[in-house]
């Protein structure tokens, strides 16, 4: 009887303190929040209640937005504003851009994965990271290195397709992106060859499984109420969460040491042309502050824009093709009027593909730049107000409130983009022809403003070098015609599950 009195009494004790950090936690949501003020965004629920429909976030907001284009959640300490406004968005960008940070919400959320790197860094930080970075991007040596990369891995993805292709198997293109991906960056990052398109880096892959589900793992914080006490107590998915931060650290850690090794051999040569030996010699001016720690939030935050945002894309890019045969001929038919259709072998081939060619390949430019529309790499992003403030739709804002613009409901908004906003419609972005580029806080993929993404270009040379090469030797299928996709709710806009496709030959290749 003394051990039954025991679990009833300590069971009614986790009950009773259960029903008490839920009435404190309903009482700090629903306290200072002007709840029926109209001069504040109309509620439209608690942080809490995404939980209900996680799995179709971008779609709910996307409901949501169509008729009231900024809203809010109330959370214990603030309320986080949605809009799909892009005046508001130009003001929290650009106009008013001093008075928006991170924010503490969002940094304790993502920190554990992110550190101080330049997605979440603010101030000085901030600024020394990105006039770095932004001098690194402008040099002709990263940029020469970065394309000879980018040819040799998407000449290897070619290769690794063709193989499936001639046995008219099935294959995982978002997979095989992610690997190509992962190679390249790792690659402009590090240095290194790390060979994870071609199955051969063990290590390789269980860091890109490590960094994926660590990122998702990070994004659910945003829906669980308890994540803090989780990972106090080091149970459940933080602790989970905890163990994938491990690898990646460790992993990182262990190529930064090897560079620093690497580099105190040789002084010279072309070890400087990735990332990290450039950043490295950079920290020798202050080696305190930019210690490994420092350095590996750096090349973390390079990871995620070079490896998600990229990969993403190109596997909506490539599904949307399969649904859209003839879209997909015209792009492969831009590839042989622009670069030529004589030649057989693959590496030869990328070779043809410099940058002059690139620019001259309007239709894969937009084509790729639709998808973008329809499915931007980051789906929602966001800054906190560090005073008061009022949005250009009219709108307060308070000290401590998140302002979050979401780039997947914009890109499907007829009040942005017309009544075909919907519609995967590349010829929306050519005038006669040519390229025509919209405004940033209208198509908000790359961010916007002072914060705008160094990587931009960086990017679509990438995506569209891999594209060229897969268009030319080969048409894409889905393994099943009738499969309608869907994403991956996380910081990224991942495919749920795989991307199954078929490869046809377009041409005979060696």
């Amino acid at each position: 009887m003394g051990f039954l009195n025991f679990i009833f009494t300590f069971t009614f004790l986790l009950l009773l303190l259960f029903l008490t950090f839920v009435s404190f936690l309903t009482f700090k949501i629903f306290t200072g929040k002007s709840l029926r003020d109209p001069n504040y965004p109309p509620i439209k629920g608690t942080v809490f209640h995404q939980l209900l429909y996680f799995t179709t976030l971008y779609d709910h907001q996307t409901k949501v937005a169509r008729d009231t284009p900024t809203f809010r959640l109330i959370a214990p300490e603030h309320s986080e504003v949605y809009t799909a406004d892009p005046r508001n968005v130009e003001h929290v960008l650009k106009t008013n851009f001093a008075n928006y940070t991170r924010g503490d919400y969002h940094v304790g959320i993502m920190s554990d994965i992110f550190g101080q790197g330049i997605f979440v860094a603010d101030g000085e930080k901030w600024k020394q990271q990105r006039k770095l970075a932004s001098f690194e991007f402008s040099t002709r040596v990263l940029k020469d290195f970065s394309c000879s990369v980018f040819r040799r891995n998407g000449a290897k993805l070619v290769k690794v397709i063709s193989e499936y292709s001639v046995a008219n198997g099935v294959f995982d293109m978002q997979d095989l992106l992610m690997r190509c991906t992962l190679d390249s960056i790792f690659k402009v990052g590090f240095g290194i060859e790390l060979n994870c398109l071609e199955g051969s880096s063990k290590d390789g892959i269980e860091f890109m499984k490590a960094f994926d589900e660590s990122t998702a793992l990070t994004y659910w914080r945003y829906v669980d109420p308890f994540w803090q006490l989780k990972r106090f107590l080091n149970i459940g998915c933080e602790a989970t969460l905890k163990r994938y931060v491990k690898v990646i650290h460790d992993f990182v850690y262990q190529h930064i040491r090897r560079k620093r090794e690497l580099l105190a051999v040789t002084k010279d040569g072309n070890d400087k042309e990735d990332i990290l030996s450039r950043f490295l010699l950079e920290s020798e001016k202050n080696p305190e502050e930019m210690n490994d720690k420092y350095l590996s939030d750096i090349i973390l935050n390079f990871m995620i824009a070079g490896k998600d945002t990229s990969a993403n894309t190109l596997s909506w890019f490539f599904y949307m093709l399969c649904k859209h045969p003839l879209m997909q001929e015209k792009v492969a038919q831009e590839v042989r009027d622009v670069i030529g259709n004589q030649e057989v072998d693959i590496d030869a081939f990328v070779e043809k593909i410099t940058d002059a060619s690139l620019e001259q390949l309007h239709y894969l430019h937009a084509t790729l730049t639709e998808t973008l529309r329809l499915y931007p790499a980051v789906p929602v992003d966001g800054r906190c107000a560090e005073k008061d403030d009022i949005l250009p739709d009219g709108f307060r804002l308070k000290k401590g409130d998140g302002i979050n613009y979401m780039a997947y409901s914009m890109g499907r908004m007829p009040y942005i983009w017309g009544q075909d906003a919907e519609d995967f419609r590349p010829e929306r972005w050519l005038n006669n022809g040519v390229f025509q580029p919209e405004s940033t806080f209208k198509f908000v993929t790359f961010h916007a403003g002072p914060r705008i993404c160094l990587g931009k270009d960086f990017a679509y040379r990438q995506m569209k070098i891999v594209t060229t090469a897969l268009l030319y030797f080969f048409r894409f299928k889905l393994a099943d015609e009738t499969t309608n996709v869907t994403y991956r709710t996380m910081f990224t806009l991942h495919i749920h599950g795989s991307l199954p496709m078929l490869a046809v030959p377009r041409t005979k290749h060696k």
